[in-house]
């Protein structure tokens, strides 16, 4: 079975280091959380607002040991008016014998709003 793991978090600024230490953090916290190996994802996709253009985050995947051939994508994310700045968002694709109510999605910093639902 493959399931999505989701995430998201914001940073201050448009800024290269900022971003990687941002991304590594929500990747660490979704990787713990759901007990992940990266053998078992298929890919992971990370999108970025408007004002995000320094570095991909992707790169931040790449400190991970035993992550180099896992496929990762970034993108834009689609401007809406009002949404939130700053952000970055995760979607990876996890194969998984979990239910679907036991994957932990991850929201931090500014992104608790994104799924006040989800809130630990």
């Amino acid at each position: 079975m493959i399931r999505g793991v989701r995430g998201a978090t914001t940073v201050e600024k448009n800024d290269e280091q900022g971003i990687i230490t941002a991304t590594e953090k929500l990747l660490a916290k979704m990787i713990a959380d759901n007990e992940i190996e990266p053998e078992n994802v298929a890919s992971v996709f990370i999108s970025v607002t408007d004002d995000i253009d320094s570095v991909f985050p992707a790169k931040a995947l790449r400190k991970f040991d035993g992550w180099t051939y896992v496929p990762v994508m970034c993108m834009k994310e689609i401007q809406v008016n009002g949404s939130l700045p700053y952000c970055i968002r995760i979607m990876l694709h996890l194969n998984t014998e979990k239910a679907q109510q036991d994957i932990q999605h991850a929201y931090l910093e500014k992104a608790i709003a994104l799924r006040p639902d989800l809130k630990d």
